[in-house]
């Protein structure tokens, strides 16, 4: 029997199963739909269906850098502990370097992994070690020199925050200091003219509405305005805000003592941005007592 791409993503989405997989599971059992599900339980594939509504927010982000170019990636799992994993590290080291020569997550999914594409890697992985995983997240920069800085590493090139910096000038003693500074500061944009608009406005509404409660003239509540929102932006963004090396100076009046632009920047914290579920130690027994 013909196996179908439509057979083979059938088989996929039932199961979680990897595309080559499902695949060679369709093909074993001559296109038998219920026949391959149950092939693919035996050989340990299907289990990944059953982890994929469950929570991933640990794991770890991976810096690499090559000549002019830096990627970082998010890889995560549901738990710290897994994180900590040889194994785990090691795919996650192996996705990094993948990201080195692909451009977006797409590509990523698709580049291939010891011959099997990363997509279907972190589905073994996932049947494997036995909890929900994902890539969820790749960013690219390139500059004359780009620096790599990981906070809290607990592995070569990984850990829970991971840095790019990309600079024209200056030296990589320079770029590693505003990685630090930039894993400390957790800045919302490279400058001004990078900010979101709608994170600025939202900001100028608030201070217009807390000037107006004043009672101040409007005169003075304009310049009440001028100066908090110049306040603000030497808070949020990366060139504004006081260097953490040396707090007389803004992090670009240290640039230009350095001799270097600071082209660029990219930072990545594991699980920043999602929803944990919380779910108390009790109520966890009660529910696994229940079946």
């Amino acid at each position: 029997m013909a196996i179908t791409a439509a057979m083979v993503k059938e088989l996929r989405d039932a199961t979680g199963a990897g595309m080559m997989d499902a695949k060679k599971a369709l093909t074993e059992n001559d296109g038998d739909m219920e026949a391959a599900v149950d092939w693919l339980r035996t050989k340990g594939l299907a289990k990944a269906a059953k982890k994929s509504d469950r929570t991933a927010a640990e794991g770890l982000v991976a810096v690499k850098v090559d000549g002019g170019t830096g990627v970082a990636v998010e890889v995560n799992a549901e738990t710290d502990f897994v994180a900590k994993n040889a194994e785990f590290q090691t795919m996650v080291g192996d996705i990094a370097n993948a990201a080195l020569g692909v451009a977006d997550m797409d590509a990523l999914n698709a580049a291939d992994l010891g011959g099997k594409s990363v997509a279907d890697t972190i589905t073994d992985k996932i049947a494997t070690i036995g909890e929900n995983m994902s890539v969820r997240r790749m960013a690219k920069i390139e500059g004359d020199i780009v620096v790599s800085y990981v906070h809290n590493a607990m592995a070569d090139g990984m850990g829970k925050i991971g840095v790019l910096v990309a600079l024209k000038g200056g030296d990589e003693a320079f770029g590693k200091q505003v990685a630090m500074h930039i894993a400390a500061t957790n800045p919302a944009a490279l400058n001004e003219a990078a900010l979101d608009p709608a994170i600025v406005e939202k900001e100028r509404q608030v201070q217009i509405d807390i000037a107006k409660e004043s009672g101040k003239p409007d005169n003075v509540i304009e310049k009440m305005i001028e100066g908090r929102m110049k306040k603000f932006m030497s808070e949020v963004t990366l060139l504004g805000q006081s260097f953490v090396i040396n707090p007389d100076l803004t992090v670009e009046a240290a640039a230009k003592e350095a001799g270097a632009d600071i082209l660029g920047y990219v930072r990545l914290e594991v699980g920043e941005g999602i929803e944990k579920k919380e779910e108390d130690f009790a109520a966890e027994v009660a529910k696994a007592a229940q079946g």
